[in-house]
């Protein structure tokens, strides 16, 4: 299967079978990942690798029980802590506890993390990537004894799937491409590119198990919604600075 393909192909695997991949495996993926694209060529990243059963339990538990069944889990962070390490051995200045680096640290993780997850499709793995590594951060972080400079941006659950589930649905390129400038969208355009999520079968019994109008509805009471969006960005913004990131 080339390339193209295998990412077209690619749905999120949430049970695993208990075999676990060999750690040579692991090492090459993680090499992999390594060979992305990054800010500087300075790698400000680092990635907690969890395959014992009572971390995998505990580290599970913060994410909701997802990942339960998973063999490997993997927690990439943003990290200016190495370069701040080598910087104050060298006697020069430490900048990189800002917004500026923040975010190009997270860029360097998702480019890492997404490498990781091409090639570890390509071996025969699974995974599953789980956003909820922003709901509880600052208890992710104490689980993993994390250092001041280190912020969890990404968890992957990981292994041999036990499933084969449908695909997601995705919206049409439409959607999401712009050519030259940005395209203003228009209410048509807007219902248009959302149509066939919102004809999706799985979305169309979510929205009527939950006695919700529309699937927008779903997403803005049920799934994400404001209360809980304002209680853990507030959360997010406390751990990021106890983590030495000034965000003024």
């Amino acid at each position: 299967m080339n390339t193209i393909d295998l990412l077209n192909n690619h749905r999120s695997i949430r049970r695993y079978k208990s075999t676990p991949a060999p750690q040579e495996l692991i090492d090459r993926l993680i090499e992999a990942g390594a060979r992305a694209s990054n800010t500087g060529n300075m790698q400000l990243y680092s990635v907690i690798v969890t395959q014992q059963k009572e971390n995998i339990e505990a580290l599970s538990k913060l994410h909701y029980g997802q990942g339960s069944t998973a063999p490997l889990f993997l927690t990439i962070c943003a990290d200016v802590n190495r370069y701040h390490h080598w910087c104050r051995l060298r006697g020069c200045d430490e900048p990189y506890g800002n917004l500026l680096w923040l975010l190009s640290a997270t860029v360097d993780a998702s480019l890492f993390a997404q490498n990781i997850c091409v090639a570890a499709e390509s071996e025969g793995l699974g995974f599953c990537y789980l956003g909820t590594v922003m709901y509880n951060t600052a208890q992710i972080a104490t689980l993993l004894e994390i250092p001041k400079g280190v912020v969890p941006v990404i968890t992957l659950s990981m292994g041999y799937p036990d499933e084969q589930p449908e695909q997601s649905e995705r919206l049409p390129l439409e959607g999401i491409v712009h050519h030259e400038k940005y395209h203003h969208y228009s209410d048509e355009d807007i219902e248009e590119i959302h149509r066939l999520r919102e004809e999706w079968p799985f979305n169309r019994e979510m929205v009527k198990q939950n006695g919700v109008r529309n699937l927008a509805e779903l997403f803005t009471t049920k799934r994400y919604p404001r209360k809980d969006n304002e209680a853990i960005s507030a959360a997010l913004k406390e751990f990021i600075a106890q983590a030495g990131f000034d965000s003024k």
